[in-house]
């Protein structure tokens, strides 16, 4: 190959400000650290071993500075192996393969911006090369665990809380960063003006700020949404005359799950307006409540509410900024609610709900209990194409992504796919200097012609427990890209009962030798004996998850590598993953299965 094709290849695209963390996937760089809107081809760079410690060193930033020792023994070689300078003083880098489908936005060609290598191609080959003896840095197991409980929370449901005999046992919660700060957000709480319990998880993308606050305000919504009209008469009434509220959730955090306080009144007041209109709407004969249509409502609602605040603003600058992430930011939410045996489970985007069955013969089945908002959901695309005329039929979902940029079909805020462009200019024109210096913000997506083209009304699944069904898993697509459902169910199922099947080790064409099949059968046998180093069944699904290997085991080094990697580098690998592990009472629901009969 001639120098110059070398050269000509080695131009590489920086996505150092992706919002995501995502280094140099595919393409060039925007200002806005919160969102990547420009694309590219892949490009190869200039070879990480022939550059010099200066280029690094002006290049990187500060957490990869910390990488040096990696860097200088070549043990990076394997994590990217491709690197050139970038006139944005950033450090570009081709890193190994990840499909177009596990990033959550595809950026536009209009921001593209090149990397030219400063120096010439005979500079970077000849420049010094360090060849000291390779050592491995591996983070203890004590390391390990240290950095995989730091976000775990557990909590025991009473069986008996003050209205009925609950059915869940209760439920263990974890988290994962990849982004830095991570996007993702959880959420559980005890519905104490009616019955039943709240969980749920929540993918934000284009920053954390709308997750944030669909974490913090949804579940008041559907609490709203199912209290009798004599209650939300008394809400109101103590509202008016200065007396306390009836408290209506129980929430149950980790002490990491913070609250908005300075956004607390603004939230209080526009769900005061919900209530105040179902008060109207409602004379007070009708019945029982319908979960699933008060789900949908406090869904749509939240979603409309994000969208008013932004449009009418706040006379406090931070709040009217605060108001705008908000909206200009996304966020998916999976949300159960279990009220005895009955579950419903309402989804907008790609998290999943994962229903664990153990049958007859001790072996673990998966039910899915929710749809991907997705091209790979063919009724997602029907109905996306019905809703807009016949010419955009082509142009609607591009390369899998709505309008070529956006992965979920269903989201909270984005409210870029869902204001008229007269809306959106108005509003980024009147709204801070933050906001109106942002080119993503003032990006316009292509073919945009007739919004709004996202949704945030949820689908909702009904599934009656029975005793058979042992526990439930709500996370993130964080956790499905990396394992498959039927896996994930065994793992946690394996965990909660203590019991494993011994299934035929598969290698999966590998050649593995008589002393790797020993090694593998003994690993094995000590993962019985270490299955409750782990008091978290998230955890223990999270280090799944990250550490293992090709044999379905998990590998220590790998695990204590992929917690190592430095936050540019570790999207490259994986999203932020959240988990909720819901565990059910089987006596309990056998018990209202009888009662039944």
């Amino acid at each position: 190959m001639s120098i110059s094709a070398l050269l000509s290849m080695g131009r590489c695209c920086c996505r150092c400000c992706c919002p995501r963390g995502l280094w140099m996937l595919s393409a060039p760089c925007c200002d806005d650290r919160r969102m990547c809107v420009c694309p590219g081809p892949r490009r190869i760079g200039i070879p990480v071993r022939t550059s010099s410690l200066p280029l690094f060193s002006d290049a990187m930033p500060a957490p990869t500075q910390l990488f040096f020792p990696l860097i200088r023994n070549c043990e990076l070689s394997r994590i990217y192996g491709t690197a050139c300078y970038c006139h944005h003083k950033h450090l570009c880098c081709s890193p190994p393969y990840i499909p177009q489908n596990r990033l959550r936005y595809t950026p536009h060609p209009a921001y593209a911006t090149f990397c030219r290598p400063r120096e010439s191609w005979w500079q970077y080959t000849q420049g010094r090369r360090y060849a000291s003896t390779p050592q491995k840095f591996y983070l203890t197991p004590p390391q390990v665990n240290s950095i995989l409980k730091a976000n775990e929370y557990s909590f025991k449901v009473p069986e008996f809380d003050g209205k009925n005999v609950s059915s869940i046992l209760g439920f263990d919660s974890n988290q994962l960063p990849a982004n830095a700060p991570i996007e993702d957000r959880r959420s559980a709480a005890t519905c104490l003006q009616t019955r039943g319990m709240l969980l749920g998880v929540f993918d934000g993308h284009a920053g954390c700020a709308c997750s944030q606050a669909v974490s913090e305000r949804l579940f008041y919504y559907i609490a709203v949404s199912l209290l009798p009209h004599e209650t939300l008469l008394e809400i109101e009434n103590a509202v008016e005359s200065g007396r306390a509220l009836l408290p209506i959730l129980q929430w149950h955090k980790h002490p990491n799950d913070y609250f908005s306080k300075e956004a607390s009144k603004l939230y209080f007041n526009s769900l005061r307006t919900y209530w105040q209109e179902l008060i109207d709407l409602n004379t007070g004969e009708s019945a029982d409540i319908d979960v699933k249509e008060a789900l949908i409502n406090a869904f749509k609602r939240l979603d409309n509410d994000i969208s008013l605040e932004a449009q009418v603003g706040d006379p406090n600058s931070f709040l009217n900024y605060l108001v705008l992430r908000v909206a200009f930011s996304g966020a998916t939410a999976c949300v159960a609610h279990v009220d005895g045996v009955d579950l419903h489970v309402a989804n907008t985007g790609d998290s999943r709900a994962m229903l664990g069955v153990q049958e007859e013969d001790g072996s673990w089945s998966a039910v899915t209990l929710s749809n991907d908002h997705n091209a790979q959901n063919e009724r997602e695309l029907e109905r996306l194409k019905l809703e807009h005329p016949k010419n955009e039929a082509k142009s609607v979902v591009k390369q899998d992504r709505l309008l070529g940029l956006l992965m979920p079909f269903r989201a909270f805020g984005d409210v870029k796919f869902k204001w008229s462009i007269d809306l959106q200019k108005r509003v980024i024109e009147s709204g801070p200097d933050q906001l109106n210096d942002n080119e993503y913000t003032k990006f316009i997506p292509p073919n945009y012609h007739t919004p709004p083209y996202l949704t945030a009304e949820p689908e909702v699944t009904y599934h009656r427990l029975r005793p058979q069904d042992k526990f439930l898993v709500l996370a993130t697509d964080g956790l499905w890209e990396t394992m498959h459902r039927q896996d994930v169910v065994r793992i946690v199922g394996e965990y909660l009962t203590g019991m494993h099947q011994q299934q035929p080790i598969a290698v999966g064409g590998y050649k593995v030798t008589l002393g790797q099949m020993h090694g593998l059968l003994t690993e094995r046998r000590a993962k019985m004996s270490s299955v409750f180093e782990d008091q978290n069944a998230a955890t223990h699904l999270i280090r799944h998850a990250v550490g293992n290997n090709e044999f379905g085991a998990v590998d220590h080094e790998r695990l204590s590598k992929m917690l190592s990697l430095p936050e540019e580098l570790a999207r490259m690998y994986r999203d932020d993953i959240t988990i909720i592990v819901v565990q059910f009472n089987s006596h309990v629901v056998g018990a209202y299965q009888n009662q039944e009969q």
